[in-house]
C-alpha cells in the first residue's frame, strides 16, 4: 500500500513562497491521482489541487489559481506543491493525499473532493504572517 510522507511547511511572510513536497512509499505514483488539501483553524479541510499523472491533468481552488503550482516528479515517486504570492488567508493545515485509479482512470478536471481519497499523508503546517 502506499504510504505519503508531507513535508515543507513553515513560517513565511504573505507575499513569500514555500513548497510543499508528498512523498510516496510502498507503490509509484503514476496510475493515482494526487491532491493537496487544507485546513485552516475552525474550518473544514477543502481541496486545493489535484493532478493525475495517467494523463497529466491538473486542477486548481479557484482560491489558488495563479499562484499555486502542482506537480510531480516520477523518479523521485513525489508530489510537490508550489506556492507563491502567499497569503494570511492561506495559513492551514496542507495534507497531499491519493487514490488509484488505473492508467485508464478518470484525471483531474475539478477541485478533489474529500471522500475520493482514501490514502492520506501526516500534515504539513503553513503559516503566513501579516
Amino acid at each position: 500500500d502506499v504510504q505519503l510522507q508531507a513535508s515543507g511547511g513553515g513560517l513565511v511572510q504573505a507575499g513569500g513562497s514555500l513548497r510543499l513536497s508528498c512523498a510516496a512509499s510502498g507503490g509509484v505514483l503514476d496510475d493515482h491521482n494526487i491532491a493537496w488539501f487544507r485546513q485552516a483553524p475552525g474550518k473544514e479541510r477543502e481541496g486545493v489541487s489535484c493532478f493525475a499523472a495517467h494523463d497529466g491533468s491538473s486542477y486548481y481552488a479557484d482560491s489558488v489559481k495563479g499562484r499555486f503550482t502542482i506537480s510531480n516528479d516520477n523518479a523521485k515517486n513525489a508530489v510537490y506543491l508550489q506556492m507563491n504570492s502567499l497569503k494570511v488567508e492561506d495559513t492551514a493545515v496542507y495534507y497531499c493525499a491519493v487514490y488509484h485509479v488505473g492508467f485508464s482512470g478518470y484525471g483531474c478536471y475539478r477541485v478533489p473532493e474529500l471522500e475520493e481519497y482514501d490514502t492520506w499523508g501526516q500534515g504539513t503546517l503553513v503559516t503566513v504572517s501579516s
